[in-house]
């Protein structure tokens, strides 16, 4: 392996921890504020739900960002990537029908160096 090889896979290793307690902290957040996760990092053909969850009929499928800035968080969402959200949503749903008659709902969580993670509803 060289030594760009090597490096590559470090610094792959070190985002795909960070992702994983990125979303650690964000499901500890929902849990703060009411929210059951029912689904982390549910994988479809269709794309990836980072979080589900659910307070009362709010069912919530959670992209998880972070940046070092929330402007930056913000500007790394694209409609591609609300749109394999959504079509993996439709997969996830398709799987646990009983919560077909909550209020389905997209939200963003935004994580950034030195501020408190923000909860953005409805925001995919």
């Amino acid at each position: 392996m060289t030594a760009d090889a090597g490096k590559h896979k470090t610094e792959r290793q070190a985002r795909y921890r960070r992702g994983h307690v990125s979303e650690y902290l964000a499901a500890a957040f929902l849990v703060a504020k009411g929210y059951r996760i029912l689904a982390r990092r549910f994988q479809s053909p269709a794309g990836e739900v980072d979080l589900v969850a659910c307070r009362g009929k709010r069912l919530a499928f959670i992209e998880v960002k972070r940046r070092p800035t929330l402007e930056a968080c913000e500007a790394s969402i694209g409609n591609a990537q609300r749109q394999r959200i959504r079509r993996a949503a439709e997969c996830w749903l398709a799987r646990h029908a009983r919560h077909r008659q909550h209020d389905i709902c997209f939200d963003a969580i935004f994580l950034a160096a030195g501020k408190w993670p923000r909860h953005l509803p409805n925001s995919l």
